[in-house]
């Protein structure tokens, strides 16, 4: 697919990864539509940063607000790429977590990003591409982030199912990072003990996520596909066939 022009559509992408999305797709040529809820002043910070080309924007709203999704890619005059990347992360254990947090986690990471797939996909463009941001834990099991991870894994099989049912039209991808910037609460020694579980011993650049988006977005004949950009942390966490 050739980026210039095309437009983006990045969820939670003032900051963090989405924002290194953004910037590499901007970059790249493309129309970049930057999606925020309570990063504003971030998200104008980095649409002056753009730059040319030119048709950059904003959309502010809660993505777990059906009324705001349902209008959310006619009111941008239509996307031609999607990338779910806003998520959130609360760290615990699933026999800790109240059933309100449970579903919390599971709206965002979840239902959200399978909502605006199926929105995306209705538009009908005879070439579309939906790129999900998961995450390496989608390989294994770990205790520590229950629902978090149960999230994941559901957007991970929701990827490949749609992938399967949306061809020819619609490529559907994942891009699973590991540790990239520490989760907020777990900075500094929480960030060293995470590192210890990855192979090549060292955090992942957000540009380097980017870099694997940009590339599901080039390559026509990729669907259904998991890029792991996580310094090999899921080998650790593979389980055994």
């Amino acid at each position: 697919m050739e980026l210039s022009g095309k437009r983006v559509l990045v969820t939670g992408g003032a900051v963090r990864i989405g924002r290194a999305i953004c910037l590499a797709f901007a970059a790249a040529g493309a129309r970049v539509s930057i999606h925020c809820h309570n990063s504003l002043s971030e998200a104008e910070a980095l649409l002056a940063q753009l730059g040319p080309p030119g048709g950059h924007q904003i959309t502010r709203g809660e993505l777990t607000d059906t009324d705001y999704a349902a209008s959310l890619f006619e009111s941008l005059g239509g996307v031609d790429i999607l990338v779910n990347n806003a998520s959130m992360f609360q760290r615990a254990a699933l026999a800790d977590e109240d059933a309100s947090a449970v579903e919390r986690q599971m709206a965002v990471n979840f239902l959200a990003p399978l909502e605006l797939m199926k929105r995306f996909h209705a538009q009908g463009l005879p070439d579309g591409l939906v790129v999900n941001l998961l995450d390496q834990r989608i390989w294994g099991v770990d205790p520590l982030t229950g629902s978090y991870a149960l999230s994941k894994k559901a957007l991970a099989e929701a990827t490949f199912s749609a992938a399967l049912s949306w061809a020819p039209r619609t490529r559907v991808n994942g891009v699973a990072p590991g540790p990239v910037f520490p989760p907020k609460g777990l900075e500094g020694p929480g960030m060293r003990l995470e590192l210890g579980s990855v192979p090549l011993g060292r955090a992942v650049p957000a540009e380097e996520v980017a870099a694997a988006c940009l590339f599901l977005a080039r390559s026509g004949s990729v669907t259904g596909q998991v890029i792991n950009v996580d310094g090999g942390q899921h080998l650790i966490q593979r389980r055994p066939a």
